[in-house]
């Protein structure tokens, strides 16, 4: 009989829907049908789609079903492992496809647009077997370097790749490491910026969850390139799955020769530990980093000097995120040429994005620098759900702007982002449609930044939360003439004179809006109109004549604003209406008119 290989999702979506649960049920029912002998389970990271875990893949002949529930486990092993047979109603779908690098399993449509070289190795592996990953070409970059390249030589192909640092800024990863390089001195650090605090954004942490190796791969090589003999992944204390695998995979590098004394023979030595974050949006800025490794409170400072030239205790030290160590090793072993072969002119090679909002397939993609946002959004992310119009995507988290449908064929590269009134930023992006109100959209976003900003400058600490004061009065239906002004005055203060640059891109939600949506700003001051139905003080309620007198509505009523007999048509007290809502989502009869 056939021999079967079950492959499943252990990253933390799929795990949070019970992906464990069914790895233990699977266990059993192989158990109890008396074919375990002929069928081996194999865990590994996010295949990024999300939307469809718990993702279960059974080879041979590559079947992937989705959403994998405990009940439909016996189904599983008796129509499939024992009978051959693939189970079409879990199945996303048979087709496979290829790239450089590996198979990749599952839907075209999902896939068919993607390229996958930081993610190569997620989904694919098991993330906590490091036999897996060197059968996947796994520290064979770093064996390269040790043995047939000097640092000068690691530095001109980081250089010549045209890699720039996927962190948000976008500067060139080979200049960086150009500049740490040059510096004097026998100490120098290398640091992962692994604080990811995007709202929304989870691209760093599926990544070390489903291929811890490849950072650290990076890293060596980092290590190697400038002379430093340290290395620190910097992490939220919020991913303990990342972190339990880096410490696995850390473990496992030192115990087979690739991190520590002599790596693999040779007279270079480094090593690498984990220094965990309390969570501070501001600490993936990198001189805050800096400061909350070094023990104090994590504040921008002003720069130059550059971490390259005075960082870590005042040592020359190389920063650089997740995604940008990931590409590290597939640089080293294909080749610089072939990289920036990849992308446009001047973002080379791919990008990785977090989807999420209103759109069908949430979940992580990687595309190629140049794909264009309608492609992402309606070919990869498959549109928005439940028949609603696209309305705006906002690209770069919370820092980002809010992209109309018009700029829908603008292309993914740093310029053409920026050119378009938004940013890159780490890779978060958020997917609106028409049952949003672009208004509260910028309160929630500048909530969150002014929320996290650390206090250092006056621009962003006080104008931030003037910004918020005005928002928050035209979502109320307090807004006045010169409200739209003013946040624009303010807004391009703060971008001119914040200290880091988490401060100088707080308002670009704000500004977006207003230079795409500002029709919606005028309504909410002029006309106290919320067309989308969501700033509820902005609303009113009516009972129509269809009422039933169930008193559903009554009942739910905060403000006992509603009065009325049973089975007879209520009323609303306007005067005592607080705009809650509760009365409409109560109502059964559809009878309550919203406005």
């Amino acid at each position: 009989m056939e021999k079967y290989v079950i492959t499943l999702c252990d990253g933390t979506t799929c795990i949070q829907k019970k992906s464990r649960e069914i790895r233990t049920a699977l266990e059993a029912e192989i158990q109890k049908a008396g074919i375990a002998d002929r069928v081996a389970i194999h865990l590994s990271g996010c295949l990024g789609m999300c939307a469809k875990g718990p993702i279960v893949i059974v080879n041979p002949g590559y079947s992937m079903y989705g959403n994998v529930t405990i009940n439909d486990v016996p189904e599983i092993v008796q129509e499939h492992l024992i009978k051959g047979r693939p189970i079409a109603r879990l199945t996303i779908d048979e087709d496979h496809l290829y790239n450089r690098f590996f198979r990749v399993f599952g839907d075209a449509d999902f896939f068919g647009k993607q390229m996958r070289i930081t993610l190569r190795n997620c989904g694919i592996i098991d993330p906590e077997n490091i036999d897996d990953y060197l059968a996947l070409r796994g520290y064979e970059a770093l064996a390269k370097v040790l043995t047939d390249m000097t640092p000068q030589k690691v530095v001109e192909t980081v250089k010549k790749s045209g890699l720039r640092g996927r962190g948000g800024a976008g500067f060139p990863t080979g200049v960086k490491w150009e500049l740490t390089a040059k510096e004097p001195g026998p100490e120098k650090y290398v640091i992962c910026n692994a604080d990811e605090g995007d709202p929304g954004a989870f691209m760093d942490r599926s990544a070390i969850e489903g291929d811890p190796h490849t950072v650290i791969e990076g890293m060596i090589i980092g290590g190697f390139a400038i002379g430093s003999n340290k290395g620190i992944i910097y992490i939220r204390a919020e991913y303990p799955l990342a972190i339990k695998r880096l410490e696995k995979a850390l473990a496992d590098a030192r115990k087979n020769g690739m991190l520590g004394d002599k790596i693999l023979g040779s007279d270079f030595s480094f090593d690498i530990e984990i220094r965990l974050g309390a969570g501070a949006f501001v600490c993936g800025e990198e001189t805050a980093l800096i400061h909350s490794i070094e023990g104090a409170r994590g504040m921008p400072r002003p720069r130059p000097p550059f971490p390259a030239q005075s960082g870590l205790f005042n040592k020359p030290t190389l920063i650089n995120n997740v995604e940008t160590w990931a590409n590290i090793p597939v640089i080293i072993l294909d080749g610089a040429d072939w990289f920036s072969s990849i992308g446009t002119a001047t973002s080379k090679g791919t990008k990785v994005f977090a989807l999420a909002g209103k759109i069908k397939n949430t979940g992580l993609v990687e595309v190629p620098m140049g794909t264009t946002l309608r492609e992402i959004v309606f070919n990869v992310g498959g549109g928005i759900p439940n028949g609603k119009k696209f309305k705006a995507v906002q690209t770069g988290g919370p820092s980002g702007g809010c992209l109309p449908e018009k700029y829908l064929e603008t292309q993914i590269d740093y310029e053409s982002l920026a050119a378009a009134g938004s940013i890159m930023g780490s890779g978060g992006m958020i997917v609106i449609d028409e049952d949003s109100c672009m208004v509260n959209m910028a309160r929630f976003f500048l909530e969150f930044t002014q929320d996290e900003s650390c206090g250092r400058c006056t621009p962003c600490r006080e104008g931030t939360k003037r910004m918020l004061e005005i928002l928050t009065r035209i979502s109320e239906g307090q807004g006045q003439p010169g409200d739209i002004e003013k946040l624009e005055r303010l807004g391009n203060m703060i971008k001119k004179s914040s200290l880091c640059g988490l401060g100088q891109s707080a308002p670009n939600p704000v500004l977006s809006t207003i230079k795409n949506f500002r029709e919606e700003y005028e309504e909410h001051i002029h006309q106290h109109k919320c067309r989308a139905g969501v700033c509820t003080s902005l609303l009113t309620f009516e009972i129509l004549d269809s009422c039933v007198g169930c008193g559903a509505c009554k009942k739910v009523c905060p403000s006992e604003a509603i009065s009325g007999k049973r089975k007879e048509k209520h009323a609303i007290d306007p005067q005592k209406c607080i705009h809650c809502g509760q009365c409409f989502m109560a109502c059964k009869f559809g009878a309550i008119r919203k406005g």
